[in-house]
């Protein structure tokens, strides 16, 4: 393990109390968060750049990238750092070729190999292994974890896998050589302290590096 492996928060569904500036401020400020992924979840344009335009600077202030997942020209509105999808093939490699030279392009979707090696010949920024919304297990999907190992001993474009409902799931995240762990649920559930999370987060994920090193 040559890189010590980074937190990624996904920005939760808006109708949870824990989706507010709150608690997203207080999430951030908690310790090292490397990007927010902020998914549309269904929500119309407009109320979707809405929130965008809220959370956006609010990440941006304390160093974060956000990706908006969700139309890409709203990812150019609310002046993100970049665009996560996890559509058709055609639609990315449109997305790359327009957006790229401006903005980071995520590309999630992958159920497969060949998914992956596919969307990683299209050079996106990086790889996304998961679903938003499915982290309802303490433990991340075996089929993601699996793919985001071997995508990391294979390919040099970064990967996130998406972890479980508890923050314990970004160690086998982390032993499994991936460059970035996502955690939604395990973050910003309601009845979860988001800043003991990110904290407790980022012990482990130091803790597993340094074991790695002394290997």
């Amino acid at each position: 393990m040559t890189n010590r492996c980074r937190l990624v928060l996904i920005a939760p569904p808006p109708e949870l109390a824990a989706n507010d500036e709150a608690h997203l401020e207080a999430a951030l400020a908690a310790g090292d968060v490397a990007s927010l992924i902020i998914p549309d979840y269904g929500q119309d344009e407009v109320s979707f750049q809405a929130r965008a335009e809220r959370l956006t600077p609010i990440a941006q202030a304390h160093g974060v990238a956000v990706m908006i997942a969700g139309a890409p020209r709203i990812a150019a509105r609310v002046k993100a750092d970049g665009i996560h999808f996890d559509g058709p093939l055609e639609e990315l490699a449109e997305i790359i070729e327009k957006y790229q030279d401006r903005m980071m392009i995520g590309a999630g979707g992958v159920k497969t190999r060949d998914d992956a090696l596919q969307r990683g010949e299209m050079q996106p920024d990086y790889l996304f292994f998961g679903r938003f919304g499915y982290d309802n297990k303490p433990e991340p999907h075996p089929r993601n974890l699996t793919l985001g190992g071997w995508w990391s001993e294979m390919v040099q474009i970064p990967c996130i896998v998406m972890g479980g409902n508890v923050v314990a799931s970004a160690e086998p995240v982390a032993q499994s050589g991936c460059d970035f762990i996502a955690l939604g649920a395990a973050v910003f559930s309601d009845e979860i302290d988001a800043v003991a999370a990110v904290k407790e987060a980022n012990v482990i994920l130091e803790k597993t590096f340094q074991n790695a090193q002394g290997a």
